[in-house]
């Protein structure tokens, strides 16, 4: 399983729903399942004697030490999510978390974005963490909108063609 980046003590602590439940679901697979088998492997190693160059038990405890690092880390960052759970109702037409977003770049190129939170982004998706340079540029516009992405490439201008609170197809 993947440890996904971990959010920076200036990131935004909103999560849409799925995020949280995915987060929530990490959480007790490594508790409830990987934690466990591990310890059964690290346990079954330590007995084969000799644990200084016992590659299975140095590779145990090194793996327990990590979901326990996860699983510390997730259980301090979902007592402090905000779960943002509707969406905007006094300005529906524009940009806020949880938006999809479908944009246009100078080419005619599309592409369909969702803002989310720092901890459920996911590129492969089209989900973009609000916190990034595309995610602060869109937060507020509206349909037919220039936005200018300042980003590490280079800036980049993108026009808003439709905002949904549901998923939009690219």
């Amino acid at each position: 399983m993947a440890i996904p980046a971990k959010p920076t003590e200036t990131s935004s602590s909103y999560i849409t729903p799925e995020g949280v439940e995915t987060l929530r679901e990490e959480l007790r697979f490594l508790w409830k399942e990987e934690r466990p088998r591990v310890t059964r492997a690290v346990s079954a190693a330590a007995a084969e004697g000799d644990r200084s160059e016992n590659a299975e038990y140095i590779y145990g405890k090194k793996r327990l030490r990590e979901i326990d690092r996860r699983v510390r880390f997730l259980v301090k960052r979902l007592d402090s999510l905000t779960v943002v759970e509707n969406r905007p109702d006094e300005i529906p037409e524009k940009i806020f978390f949880g938006a999809w977003v479908r944009l246009e770049n100078p080419d005619g190129d599309e592409v369909v974005y969702r803002l989310v939170g720092p901890d459920e982004f996911d590129p492969k998706k089209g989900w973009i963490s609000i916190d990034s340079p595309m995610g602060k540029a869109l937060l507020g516009k509206a349909e037919g909108d220039e936005v200018l992405v300042r980003r590490p490439a280079g800036n980049a201008l993108f026009t808003v063609l439709a905002i949904s609170y549901q998923p939009l197809t690219a």
